[in-house]
């Protein structure tokens, strides 16, 4: 390494504490907030503060994040439990609780300590070795009673002559302790913030237990949707053929003009039994998927909606089937609850493919001009997405503010 190339690793050492000191300020803030909240949760006003303080410390925390991952030139993970618009008690309970949470509540408390002490040495040492190189050059214009200070007062030539050689030590001093404690800074917050390697694995089981529960709870309730739409309607229908075969061999035998009659209508209701079992089947898979892809199938969902719709499908790749079908529906049930709830005069539905390090992600986004409001309770439609999402180990994000506008994005991983 040159000498140009050691100054440049100084100068940038200098300027990321120096960057650190003054964010230490802010984490002052965000400690004392924190504190101030956690004292009132006795109070509703606490736990009403509770979603905002969580989103804004996350988000000074992923600073925090992309400035060490600069200096060092490594990407520092995170891993959150995602907050909802409305959050209930048990929801915020989890969310204080939760790993995470804590990560970042002692960083804070620590950086703003820490981060702040190796800011004021990394400027102070440069000024003081500045200052006692050029001691000797103006002591002796001050006045007596007003010497010099540094390490001791400078009242003579003798006192000034070490000046320079404590000036070398202070450049000494800094030149291996500024760089170790921009390292050490940055180290902090890589150890602090990114989750520890056993929280990441016991998060990954929860959230196996989870989707495969998630993906259980979804299959037995498709099963008893079949079996109840088969019992209330295909299965009632052929019954009612079955007897009207059984009337119709009757009247061949005692009155044969009555039995043509009874066999076309038989046949009616044979021929309502195969578009019930048909629409069954659609309901389970669509053959349309396989017949124009998902961006053809949502068009056609989109075309029938009561609610003008705009399509945007740009950027969307093919993926696996299961993840196509997965994304079908949730467009049909996300469609479905805007014109049966939310007023609106329009709805812009976007899917897009999304590429990062964790790999393809396929992105669904309904956003409609209603009038908001919309809660998820149990048994509702938007728990029937979350359930169908929760399965491919997804994520489902709704705002829907009272006076609108709502949005849902869903996220399926699509796993090549």
């Amino acid at each position: 390494m040159t000498w140009t190339e050691r100054l440049y690793v100084r100068w940038r050492a200098v300027r990321f504490l120096a960057v650190e000191s003054v964010a230490a300020l802010v984490s002052m803030c965000f400690l004392f907030v924190g504190l101030v909240i956690a004292s009132t949760l006795m109070l509703v006003v606490g736990w009403i503060a509770v979603p905002w303080y969580l989103r804004a410390l996350r988000w000074w925390a992923g600073l925090a994040r992309e400035r060490a991952g600069r200096y060092t030139g490594t990407v520092v993970g995170e891993r959150y439990l995602q907050i909802t618009d409305n959050p209930g008690f048990d929801d915020l309970r989890r969310l204080l609780t939760a790993p995470s949470t804590r990560r970042d509540f002692a960083w804070v408390a620590v950086h703003s300590i820490a981060a702040l002490t190796a800011g004021l040495l990394a400027v102070g040492i440069p000024l003081a070795a500045l200052n006692s190189l050029s001691i000797p050059l103006y002591w002796w214009s001050l006045p007596a009673d007003a010497p010099v200070s540094s390490i001791y007062p400078v009242t003579s030539w003798w006192g000034a002559a070490p000046m320079p050689l404590i000036g070398v030590g202070y450049i000494v001093l800094g030149w291996w302790m500024i760089p170790a404690m921009a390292r050490g800074i940055s180290a902090l917050a890589s150890r602090l913030l990114a989750p520890r390697r056993e929280t990441e694995l016991s998060e990954r089981v929860t959230a196996l237990t989870e989707s495969r529960a998630a993906a259980l709870d979804a299959h037995a309730a498709e099963l008893r949707r079949i079996e109840r739409d088969l019992h209330d309607g295909a299965q009632n229908r052929l019954v009612g053929v079955v007897m009207m075969l059984g009337l119709a061999e009757r009247s061949l035998r005692v009155n044969p003009e009555q039995a043509l009659p009874q066999l076309l209508r038989a046949q009616d209701a044979a021929s309502d039994a195969l578009s019930e079992l048909r629409t069954l089947v659609h309901d389970i898979y669509p053959p349309v998927l396989d017949e124009l892809g998902l961006d053809g199938a949502v068009s056609a969902l989109a075309g029938r909606s009561a609610v003008p719709c705009v399509l945007d499908v740009e950027g969307l790749q093919r993926a696996p089937a299961s993840v196509e079908a997965a994304a079908y529906f949730v467009v049909a049930e996300a469609l479905t609850n805007v014109v049966k709830h939310s007023a609106a005069t329009h709805v812009l539905v976007t899917i897009r493919t999304r590429t990062d390090e964790s790999g393809h992600t396929m992105v669904i986004e309904v956003h409609d001009d209603g009038h908001g409001g919309a809660v998820e309770t149990s048994g509702s439609g938007l728990a029937g997405i979350r359930r169908r999402v929760a399965a491919f180990e997804g994520t489902m994000t709704l705002r829907s503010p009272l006076g609108g506008p709502t949005r849902l994005e869903v996220g399926l991983p699509c796993g090549f």
